[in-house]
């Protein structure tokens, strides 16, 4: 698969050298730094494009900057690419309006679209945009990115007598690597505590998703991939977990 990444800042490159670092071998992978400061309103888009870029079949806009994201359309024609992926970490870098405008521009040149919120809720048939809100897509080239990156799925060994973690197993990392971190963290932690722990780990990574409330989850969108991970480790040491439980004792008569 021939992609393009955009970046412009550190978000973007941490992405990037994660998928060199560990994607399929197969791919060849372009970067693009796009310039970090756009005006108001866009009405040239080719003063803000390069001469010419490699060609692609799936584009990645990993910007920090929401001018990029009216560039995309175009950038998608001068590539060839019929898929792109546009993930929302920080609102303030492609708000839910752009978003839906960019879908739409994109839908009338015959290239895909999918628009994750956070990256990390990204799996090869749907991806998250509010809170119990998933929204399902049908590409290939999106999917077979997803098959490697989005949403963390993690095989976890558990020691049967200890009920200590073993081994992880990483089916899909997060495109930032931290699942990668987490699950270097857990070896040796009991599946009581797993969860705790992948929530700490992850929160010292650090998520590089917004810190801001944003009102589709009335969170923080670090806390709702945070969670994303928490409940995956939670689900794989679910049969090792010894659940306590409590009584309420009498009351004494005397």
């Amino acid at each position: 698969m021939r992609i393009l990444a955009i970046v412009n800042g550190e978000y973007g490159r941490r992405h990037v050298t994660n998928i060199q670092t560990h994607g399929p071998a197969e791919w060849q992978l372009h970067t693009w730094e796009a310039p970090a400061f756009y005006p108001p309103v866009i009405d040239y888009p080719e003063d803000y494009l390069p001469p010419d870029l490699p060609a692609a079949e799936l584009v990645l806009s990993f910007a920090e900057h929401k001018g990029v994201a009216e560039l995309l359309p175009d950038v998608a024609e001068m590539v060839g690419a019929t898929a792109v992926l546009a993930p929302i970490d920080n609102e303030a870098w492609l708000p839910r309006g752009l978003a839906r405008q960019l879908h739409g521009w994109l839908a009338q040149i015959g290239v895909a679209c999918a628009t994750p919120k956070p990256l990390c809720s990204l799996t090869e048939h749907d991806y998250g945009v509010a809170r119990r809100k998933r929204v399902p897509y049908d590409n290939p080239l999106i999917a077979g990115f997803a098959r490697y990156f989005g949403q963390p799925r993690l095989q976890i060994a558990v020691d049967e007598e200890t009920r200590v973690v073993t081994a992880v197993t990483i089916h899909r990392d997060a495109v930032c690597g931290c699942a990668r971190h987490v699950a270097a963290g857990l070896i040796g932690v009991s599946a009581d505590d797993a969860a705790e722990k992948a929530g700490l780990l992850h929160h010292h990574y650090p998520c590089l998703a917004s810190m801001g409330i944003d009102p589709d989850f009335n969170d923080t969108l670090m806390h709702v991939s945070g969670n994303v991970l928490k409940d995956e480790v939670a689900q794989a040491v679910r049969p090792y977990r010894r659940i306590t439980y409590i009584s309420p004792g009498k009351r004494s008569e005397t």
